[in-house]
């Protein structure tokens, strides 16, 4: 990780659970991290623990909606001006919402593309854009995926958050192809969990808080600072080593 320090770093949905946790390794490992999100008072709150634990890089709250590509752009204006640009991005942010098939509100379903496949495109094709702009040859855009992303999930309420994860599987490794045409050795990985305890399913199902805390009970989960360090490592690899995919989940996750 010794080449990423003084680096810049965009972490997405840097609030809570994983994207915290990524945000803070990368502190820890001398990077600038601008760490978006709706809300910044938890990024806030993490940049002030960073500050005070000593690590040798600094966090950036940016308040951005995802939904919405112009405050994307806004953002990544700022970078550029504040920062010069992105060299990592992490695109970390997603939701779900229990919208099935065949009876979803159209309405879930399209925040659900809205953050889970366009925003990462957007922000994968602008911080692309601002590596080319600056010559930058050793990026690295992260995908944090899904499981659900490689089988569909036998819950109706998971299958069109499972469309969106296989979505991320099939842009990750277009945007590897896309990278390779363009003769570059910016590099693209996908990171895909199984069960991690966050906020997630508490978000997920969130008019049923015990049906949350039962999936976190049923088996010893994966954490989100075990996603944080398989980003570390991936970042760390040698710059001619291509990852495309880390698939890991809790070892008691059947599926």
């Amino acid at each position: 990780m010794e080449r990423w320090k003084g680096r810049v770093a965009l972490v997405t949905g840097a609030s809570v659970g994983i994207g915290a946790a990524v945000a803070r390794a990368l502190v820890q490992q001398g990077m600038r991290v601008v760490g978006c999100a709706r809300s910044v008072d938890k990024i806030e709150k993490l940049a002030a623990e960073c500050q005070s634990a000593g690590y040798s890089g600094t966090l950036i709250p940016y308040k951005c909606d995802l939904s919405n590509e112009e405050e994307i752009l806004s953002m990544f204006s700022a970078i550029k001006t504040l920062h010069k640009g992105v060299d990592v991005c992490i695109n970390n942010a997603g939701l779900a919402h229990n919208e099935p098939l065949l009876s979803g509100k159209t309405e879930g379903w399209r925040n659900m593309i809205d953050v889970n496949v366009l925003a990462l495109s957007i922000c994968t094709r602008e911080a692309y854009k601002s590596m080319k702009e600056r010559n930058v040859d050793d990026g690295h855009i992260i995908n944090i995926n899904s499981m659900g992303g490689h089988r569909m999930v036998p819950s109706a309420d998971e299958h069109f958050y499972c469309a969106t994860k296989y979505a991320v599987t099939a842009l990750t490794e277009g945007i590897r192809q896309e990278l390779r045409e363009a003769n570059t050795h910016i590099r693209a990985t996908c990171i895909s969990p199984g069960l991690v305890e966050t906020e997630f399913a508490f978000r997920h199902h969130n008019s049923d808080p015990e049906k949350a805390a039962a999936v976190y009970e049923s088996m010893k989960c994966l954490k989100a600072e075990d996603i944080a360090s398989a980003v570390t490592f991936v970042l760390g690899a040698p710059p001619h080593v291509q990852i495309g995919d880390v698939q890991m989940r809790p070892v008691e996750q059947v599926s």
